[in-house]
């Protein structure tokens, strides 16, 4: 039996399980600290639409590394995700999965989830769709999407690089060829569209279920309903302490690495954080009839000083993966943030850091994207498929 075989009977097994158990709704949320500042360490960067002020990402400020005592241990979970029906993908639909809101976790850990009551809305959320930007840094890409270029390198330099393919194919094999992981594993979202959200919340969540390691759920789900082998690691690693989250979360991935050679590309999925004065933002689209969390992807550039000499590969996959979006769900994506980033991009050829929509984005949005991202990389990594 084929290791993708025991994985999708395990997958079978899980979802028997979940599925036996009562529907119920989210977790309690009694003992979870209340939090001032939703947005306490983030700094502000230049990254939105025209003269508008967000917020760059908060892991932009984790440095450092803290004793082992401080690292919340997790599993290490080959191709196992919450919710996933097997066998039941439908061409353009996707993999059939439960609603973030109707899966429950059997241990929400020591950060639950809050429970309807427990939120206190007041701040206001707004709903927007970015579309081009505009400005010297900005360039097109030709087969859609763009690339915001923070670094010296020209942008018509950038704009030939971005023709090139991925300096990797991938092989017909049962061995994982894709990793996903979190180096903010306990980044969460909104429960659903409303008007307002909770200003003492830092949207951050030890439930897998409603975090961002559900996000990696739908993407592997889609990744392994095109026969693509997917390891997801769930590992917690923000989470008692947040500095030092990217040093353990290499930790993670190294060893990963070194087991399966197989593997290809390297995703850190994240959520961003885009705010200001009181305003949560939630960038969406509409596909196919339904709402999507905007996409942004971040490839690293290293100016010297990062130790990343094949930046300009992991480029290559970034913009081949930006146009398959684009192509597939015009609107999906923001530029590709193009900076002077490390993130782990240096462990291999196919390394990115992927921001499925905000903290202002809801669960069943960064879910759906979840499944678009896993679609569309199917598809890509098809295309670059070795002859038999």
């Amino acid at each position: 039996m084929t290791r993708l075989k025991k994985r999708r009977i395990a997958q079978a097994v899980k979802v028997s399980l979940l599925l036996a158990l009562p529907i119920a709704v989210g977790a309690s949320a009694k003992g979870v600290p209340a939090v001032k500042s939703a947005l306490s360490g983030f700094a502000e960067a230049d990254l939105g639409k025209g003269d508008q002020l967000v917020r760059q990402p908060d892991y932009a400020q984790d440095s450092g590394s803290d004793p082992e005592e401080d690292i919340l241990s997790g599993a290490l979970i080959v191709s196992q995700g919450y919710g996933v029906l097997p066998e039941t993908r439908q061409s353009g639909t996707g993999v059939k999965l439960l609603s973030p809101l109707e899966m429950v976790s059997a241990d929400p850990g020591p950060k639950p989830y809050p429970a309807q009551d427990q939120w206190s809305l007041d701040g206001k959320i707004l709903r927007t769709t970015y579309g081009e930007y505009s400005g010297d840094s900005f360039f097109d890409l030709e087969g859609g999407g763009q690339v915001n270029n923070k670094t010296s390198i020209s942008n018509d330099s950038l704009r030939s690089e971005s023709r090139c393919l991925p300096n990797f194919t991938i092989s017909e094999t049962d061995e994982p060829q894709v990793l996903i992981y979190h180096t903010h594993t306990t980044e969460s979202f909104e429960p659903f569209v409303r008007e307002s959200y909770d200003t003492s919340f830092n949207y951050r969540t030890t439930d897998e279920t409603k975090n961002i390691v559900m996000v990696g759920d739908a993407i592997q789900a889609e990744l392994e309903a095109s026969g693509i082998g997917v390891i997801h690691a769930r590992t917690i690693h923000d989470y008692p302490s947040y500095n030092g989250s990217y040093g353990r979360s290499r930790e993670t991935i190294l060893p990963i690495l070194e087991q399966y050679p197989t593997i290809k590309v390297a995703l850190d999925i994240h959520r961003d954080a885009i705010s200001a004065d009181g305003v949560a933002y939630q960038p969406f689209s509409v596909q196919q009839g339904k709402e999507a969390a905007q996409v942004m992807i971040i490839s690293g550039c290293d100016d010297g000083t990062l130790d990343m000499p094949e930046y300009m590969k992991n480029f290559h996959f970034a913009c081949s993966f930006q146009q398959q979006l684009e192509s597939d769900w015009p609107g999906l994506t923001r530029p590709i943030l193009f900076d002077y980033r490390h993130y782990n991009q240096d462990l291999t050829t196919g390394s990115l850091l992927i921001e499925v929509g905000s903290h202002g984005n809801t669960l069943e949005q960064v879910q759906y994207s979840g499944q678009l991202i896993g679609q569309s990389l199917g598809k890509l990594l098809e295309s670059i498929k070795e002859e038999p």
